[in-house]
Formats: structure tokens, C-alpha cells, sequence
């Protein structure tokens, strides 16, 4: 007789259905699992024999086989040792036969008998909740799955010996409640920030359209103080974002306890991270900053710093909101729409723009073309806004804080995030579609400038060289612009300031 149980292999964020076969047969002392499994798959056997003996059970002097199916699968994770716990002990007769039959089953053993969190508890309880199923997981990720659904069963024991009363019925266990993180406290406000009031203005215009910006300036001008109070003036996750955030989360393990967050993410790798790293990889193909920061603000200080390769690994994913990790036996995608703010200086010394300072590497026209020209120009094509960050003065610095912060930025932003979504839904486009991220044909016939506007538009594509998406990227700053002052057609005062932010960009290529 063979027992079934199941559980699910996790292929990105998506969990694919795995059976555990368990047999036990006469023969030969052996305890075997089969199905391409990797190490912490194959030592399971050890946890689950030790779990079983502290719960006051004892495997039989048979042989044991474990089959996860499908065979050609690779099964990777602790998150087996309950399914084949649960298996076994279905087989020698310590749970009714048919107990785990609606149930899909994950969680690792400690050689206690307790049940240990593991990643992925969200996309497995998603991915039960379609298939009809129950779930069976860790106490502490207990909180996690009650999201997929309040229909849903959910049991979540502390240990095999609590799970097994449960089925006798001696000891029922509670669904548990869906957890909402706590606060980590107030997030940084643009009142804290005096002066740089262009800074402010670009800043909030990236975030009406969820535009890509690049801040360049010298040393102490509070480009990363600006990049940080970003998330302070977007606006808070929809639904369908807080689900697919939290379970890129939930794979990553960034889960604390179980507890979904609806602030959006703000990843700031520091500039040695690798290209696995940053995009995603290592031997399990785990999701990299790019992808935990999907929905959020993916913040990289002293850009040129980073590696030219790794930085270049990112110009995929920005255009097509998604990362493909192809290794020689299975692929993985990762969502991966992030907003990318960046900080630089402008030359290796931060003075090149300081009146009457003079770079010891010659002229400070050339110090910056060769600091900048460790950004490539598609990556820079791909930005929107590109601003230069002045120094703060001692006279800004006494003044008294700025009337308005984020919560007055915030309703600005607010209001033109909802035109975006009014107006791209109609158009059969998702809810968090912005005007950064719609199809290129669409923000043609929803930007499209009047005639004034379009003239400036041809006139500044023939000077400033504009690629096919720089000429795109310019109508949708100019929409986002167009959405903030409440007007629905573009004008020319909104392509020239669009245009505006390009051309810092194209100087510096000149420039090099």
C-alpha cells in the first residue's frame, strides 16, 4: 500500500504540485527518498527519524521508500521533512488513512518533534487554495497563510504530536488569524529637507508616474536624505501589489513572523553587491534586489561605483518588469517592476562643479566624462528624470522648516495616480499600470501633444538625438506632468519641462 501526501516545489514564486509516495514494504533495513532530491531533501530522512522517535514513535525494521513525483522535478528545501513525516506515519497507522487527503503539507522537523518555519508559505497556501486543499504548515507561519483565504483550512501545529491530537480529536487547533506587520516606526518626511525645492519637484513627479531618477550632485547635498523619502509620498499597495510583494517575500524568507506589510519596498544594496545579487541566482536561483523591490523604490547610492556589468544586468528588467534565471536544468521568473532611484557625484573627487576648483586629474570636464562614462547609455536611456543636486547652503540651512512635507506631497501624488488608473483600466490595462509603465502605443494616444507641443517635441528629438524611447519616455514624463496640474491634454509647457530633465543626460554624453 503506498500513502500519499501533498506538498508543493517552488519554481520561482509559482509552487508546482509534488506527490509524496510513501511505502514500506519487507525487506532490508532502508530508509530511501527518491525524485531529484537535493541535499537538505535527502537528510530529511535523519530529521523525520528523530522527530518520529521523540513523538514516541519508532519506524518499522522494514524498508521505507519515499517517491517525490514528478521524478524529473528538482526538489530542493527542508520544507518536505512534514509531508514525509506525516506519510510515514500515515502508512504504520499513527493517523487515520484518509486525514491528509484535503490537506497540502510543508514545514521543516526539528529532531524534537517541534515544526520549524520555512520560505513560501504564502505561494504554497495560494497555490493549495486553487487546487481545493487545505493547509498544513509551521505555527509561525500560521498568520502568513490565512491570507490565501478565509475559506480556506489552515492548521497550523507546533509539533507532530499536537497535529496527530488534532486528528484524533483531543486536541482541536484554532485557525490561525491573517497578521498585519506593525509599523517600524514614521517614515523620513520631506519637511526634515531644506532648500532643494527642484530636488523636491522632481521628486514628486517620479513618484506621480513611477518614473526612474537619477540625482547627480556633490558630496553632502542630500541626495540619499531625498531618495529615502520617496516611499513617504507614494501611494500604499493595492491588493493585487501587496500579494505579489509579500510572496516574493515569503520566498525570500523576509517574512517576520508571518506578518504582511503594505508599505512598499525600499531596497538599497550597497555598491559591491554582485550581479547574482542584485538580479537574482546563486545555486538555488533565490529572487535579488530587483525583485524585492517590485512595488517598491530599488535605491542605488554612488551609481558609478557599482560594477558596469552588474549595472547593466538591469536594463532587462527594467523594460519588461520582470527577471528570467535560466540554469542548465530549470528556469525561474521573478517579478521584478521596480522604480530605480539613483545618486551619484559628479566626478570621483564630488567638486568637479565647486566655482574655481580645479580636479588634479586634469580638466573637470574630463574628470566628469570619465566618472559618468561607467554608466552606459542604454542604461541611462532607460531613466527619466535626471537632475542635478546643488549644494546646500548655510543660508538654507537656518531657515525655518518648509510648510509642506510628504502628507501635502502625498494627495498630489494621490490624485494623479488615480487618473493613471481611471484612465488605463478603461483601457483594459492592470490596475497598477502608471504612466511609466504602460505599452508604448498606448502612451502615444494618451500623451499625444498638441500642436505647439508637438512641434517643440520633433524640434527636440533632431537636437538632443533622441532614441525611439527617449522620444517615448519624454511623453510619459510630460503625461505624469500633465496629471499633476490636472489637465488632460499634454502641452508644450509640459514637454519642455519633460525635456528639461533630459538634458542633463545628454550634456554629460556629449561631454564624453
Amino acid at each position: 500500500m503506498v500513502t500519499r501526501v501533498a506538498t508543493v516545489a517552488f519554481e520561482g514564486i509559482e509552487a508546482r504540485a509534488v506527490d509524496v509516495q510513501v511505502q514500506i514494504i519487507p525487506g532490508s533495513v532502508q530508509f530511501g527518498v527518491v525524485g531529484l532530491p537535493d541535499k537538505a531533501v535527502a537528510e530529511s530522512r535523519e530529521r523525520v527519524r528523530g522527530a518520529l522517535i521523540a513523538s514516541g514513535l519508532a519506524l518499522p525494521a522494514k524498508r521505507i521508500t519515499v517517491n517525490l513525483a514528478p521524478a524529473d522535478l528538482p526538489k530542493e528545501g527542508s520544507h518536505y521533512d512534514l509531508p514525509i513525516a506525516l506519510g510515514v506515519m500515515a502508512a504504520i497507522g499513527a493517523l487515520p488513512a484518509d486525514a491528509l487527503a484535503g490537506y497540502c503539507v510543508l514545514g521543516e522537523l526539528a529532531l524534537d518533534g517541534s515544526i520549524t518555519a520555512v520560505n513560501g508559505v504564502l505561494p504554497a497556501a495560494m497555490a493549495a487554495h486553487a487546487r481545493g486543499l487545505g493547509l498544513i504548515c509551521p505555527a509561525a507561519t500560521g498568520p502568513e497563510a490565512a491570507w490565501a483565504g478565509g475559506d480556506m483550512d489552515v492548521l497550523a501545529p507546533r509539533s507532530l504530536i499536537q497535529l496527530a491530537n488534532h486528528f484524533k480529536g483531543s486536541q482541536v487547533m484554532a485557525r490561525p488569524v491573517p497578521a498585519i506587520a506593525a509599523p517600524a516606526g514614521p517614515m523620513p518626511d520631506l519637511a526634515d529637507i531644506k532648500g532643494q525645492e527642484g530636488a523636491k519637484r522632481a521628486l514628486e513627479i517620479a513618484a506621480a508616474g513611477g518614473h526612474n531618477l537619477l540625482m547627480s550632485g556633490p558630496p553632502g547635498a542630500g541626495k540619499s536624505m531625498l531618495a529615502a523619502r520617496l516611499p513617504s509620498i507614494l501611494p500604499p499597495l493595492s491588493p493585487r501589489e501587496l500579494l505579489d510583494v509579500s510572496m516574493i517575500q515569503s520566498v525570500a524568507g523576509a517574512l517576520k513572523d508571518g506578518a504582511l506589510s503594505n508599505r512598499r519596498p525600499f531596497r538599497q544594496p550597497h555598491h559591491s553587491a554582485s550581479m547574482a545579487a542584485l538580479v537574482g541566482g546563486g545555486v538555488n536561483a533565490r529572487p535579488g534586489e530587483v525583485s524585492l523591490a517590485h512595488g517598491g523604490v530599488l535605491f542605488l547610492d554612488e551609481l558609478p561605483e557599482f560594477n558596469p556589468q552588474t549595472l547593466d544586468s538591469l536594463r532587462q528588467p527594467m523594460e519588461t518588469g520582470s527577471v528570467m534565471i535560466a540554469r542548465a536544468n530549470h528556469r525561474v521568473t521573478y517579478p521584478a517592476r521596480f522604480q530605480l532611484v539613483a545618486a551619484m557625484n559628479p566626478c570621483r573627487c564630488g567638486q568637479a562643479l565647486e566655482p574655481g576648483y580645479a580636479c588634479r586629474r586634469g580638466p573637470n570636464e574630463r574628470c566628469m566624462a570619465q566618472y559618468g562614462a561607467r554608466i552606459s547609455g542604454p542604461l541611462l536611456d532607460r531613466i527619466d528624470l535626471r537632475i542635478e543636486v546643488a549644494a546646500v547652503t548655510a543660508a538654507d540651512l537656518i531657515l525655518p522648516p518648509p510648510s509642506e512635507g510628504s502628507a501635502q506631497a502625498a494627495l498630489r501624488v494621490g490624485v494623479a495616480r488615480a487618473l493613471q488608473t481611471a484612465r488605463y483600466t478603461a483601457r483594459g490595462l492592470p490596475d497598477a499600470t502608471t504612466n511609466a509603465t504602460c505599452p508604448a502605443p498606448v502612451i502615444e494616444a494618451v500623451a499625444a501633444p498638441d500642436a505647439e507641443g508637438a512641434a517643440l517635441i520633433r524640434q527636440a528629438a533632431e537636437s538632443m538625438r533622441l532614441s525611439a524611447r527617449g522620444f517615448h519616455r519624454t511623453l510619459r514624463v510630460a503625461r505624469t506632468l500633465a496629471d499633476l496640474d490636472g489637465e488632460a491634454e499634454v502641452r508644450r509647457i509640459h514637454l519642455a519641462e519633460a525635456l528639461s530633465y533630459r538634458a542633463r543626460g545628454e550634456r554629460a554624453a556629449a561631454a564624453a
